[in-house]
C-alpha cells in the first residue's frame, strides 16, 4: 500500500515527505490511518544520532483503524485509537502492571527501527525504510501498531487533543499521579516547562498541590502560572534556585520532577527538597553529580521514571476523563500544523517557540 511519510534521510537531517510502501498488517498488527501526531522531544533528539536510515519517527499518533491482523481482538476497523509505547504484555513487569519497564526489551520493541524479527514494514522503491518507532512510526499517513500500544478512544474526541496523551502528557501527568502522588497538603517543583513538565503541573494542580515551575523561557513560565502554578522562576533571575524554592515552599518542596536531564539542574532539584522528599527523573541524560551526604542525611529518594509508570490502556482513558472534567487543559500546550509543515513544526519546538506541535492530516 502506498502512503506518505516524513523520512529522515541523513543523521540530523530534516523531515522530508516521501511516498513509501507499507506492508499489510501481520496477524498481530493493526493498520491505522493517522489523523494527528504530536511531535515529542524524543523524536527531535533521536534524529540527531539515529544510525539506521532512512527512518520514519513519530510516537504520538492518533487515527482510525483500517485493518487488523487475525490475532487482534481489542480493536476493530473503524475504531478511533491513540497510540503509545509498545510492550510485550507477558513478562514479569508487564504482568505486574509495570509495562513501561518491559523485560523483553523496551529498545527492541520501541527503538530498533525494525520489528523484532529485524524486518521493516516500510520500503521505498524496493529498498527498506526503517520504522516501527515505539511500535508505530506515526509521522506518516498510515502506521502499523500493536494491541499493547493501541488504545481505543471516544470517536468524538478531537485527535489533536488526544495525540500528546500517548507520550508527553502521559509521562508528565503519570509521573505526578502514579509516582509522586502530590496532595492538597504537599508541594511539587517542576524543572523544565515543556510539554512533559507542564503536564505534570496540570496533574499536580488538579490534585490541589502547590506547584512551582522553573524554566528560562518567559512564555512557558506564563503558561505554568496560567495552569495554576503558585510561582514560576527564571533560573537566571535568582541567586540560587534551590534556596528560592525552599523559601516559596516554606522549608522545601515535598516532591521534585526534572525533565532536563542536566546535572546542574538535578543538583538544584535535590537542594530544593525537604527531608524525605522525592525527586523523579524523566529527562534523558548520561551522568549527574550530586552531594551523596545531602541525599543520605535528608532521606531523599531518587526515582527514575519511564512513560509516567503508566499502562496506556488504563491511563490514557483516565487522562481523557480528567480533560473532560476541565482538570487537564491539554489544549493550552498545543499548536497545530499541517503534516506538510512537519519540519517547520519541529524547528519551532526545538527553538522553544511552541510547546507541543501537533500535526494534522487532511
Amino acid at each position: 500500500m502506498r502512503i506518505q511519510a516524513a523520512l529522515v534521510e541523513s543523521v540530523g537531517g530534516p523531515f522530508t515527505l516521501r511516498d513509501v510502501d507499507i506492508d499489510e498488517p501481520r496477524r498481530d498488527e493493526i493498520l491505522v490511518r493517522i489523523t494527528a501526531a504530536g511531535i515529542c522531544h524524543t523524536d527531535l533528539s533521536t534524529r540527531q544520532v539515529w544510525p539506521r536510515l532512512p527512518m520514519v519517527f513519530g510516537h504520538e499518533g492518533v487515527g482510525l483503524v483500517e485493518a487488523v491482523g487475525s490475532a487482534v481482538t481489542t480493536v476493530a476497523p473503524g475504531d478511533s485509537v491513540c497510540l503509545s509505547y509498545r510492550s510485550c504484555g507477558t513478562c514479569g513487569n508487564c504482568s505486574a502492571g509495570r509495562s513501561a519497564y518491559c523485560q523483553t526489551g523496551i529498545h527492541a520493541l520501541n527503538a530498533s527501527g525494525t520489528r523484532t524479527d529485524n524486518s521493516t514494514p516500510l520500503s521505498r522503491n524496493g529498498s527498506p525504510v526503517f520504522g516501527s518507532f515505539f511500535g508505530q512510526s506515526s509521522f506518516a499517513t498510515h502506521a502499523l501498531a500493536y494491541e499493547s500500544n493501541c488504545v481505543k478512544i471516544p470517536a468524538d474526541l478531537d485527535p489533536v487533543l488526544a495525540a500528546p496523551l500517548g507520550c508527553g502528557v502521559q509521562t508528565g501527568a503519570g509521573t505526578a499521579l502514579n509516582v509522586l502522588r502530590p496532595t492538597a497538603h504537599s508541594s511539587l517543583v517542576v524543572f523544565g516547562a515543556g510539554s512533559v513538565g507542564l503536564s505534570a503541573v496540570m496533574a499536580a494542580v488538579a490534585q490541589g498541590a502547590s506547584v512551582v515551575a522553573v524554566d528560562p523561557v518567559a512564555s512557558r513560565r506564563a503558561v505554568a502560572q496560567d495552569l495554576g502554578a503558585i510561582a514560576a522562576l527564571d533560573p537566571a533571575d535568582v541567586d540560587d534556585v534551590a534556596t528560592a524554592v525552599r523559601e516559596i515552599t516554606r522549608g522545601g518542596t515535598h516532591h521534585a520532577l526534572d525533565t532536563t536531564g542536566r546535572p546542574a539542574v538535578i543538583s538544584q532539584a535535590i537542594g530544593s527538597l525537604r527531608p524525605r522528599g522525592t525527586l523523579a527523573l524523566v529527562g534523558i541524560g548520561k551522568t549527574a553529580e550530586f552531594d551523596i551526604m545531602t541525599v543520605m542525611t535528608k532521606g531523599i529518594q531518587l526515582r527514575g521514571v519511564i512513560e509516567g509508570d503508566a499502562v496506556p490502556q488504563r491511563f490514557i482513558p483516565h487522562l481523557i476523563a480528567l480533560h473532560a472534567q476541565g482538570r487537564l487543559p491539554v489544549e493550552k500546550l498545543i499548536t497545530r500544523y499541517p503534516f506538510s509543515e512537519i519540519e517547520a513544526a519541529a524547528r519551532a519546538a526545538a527553538s522553544g517557540e511552541v510547546i507541543k506541535p501537533v500535526l494534522t492530516f487532511g
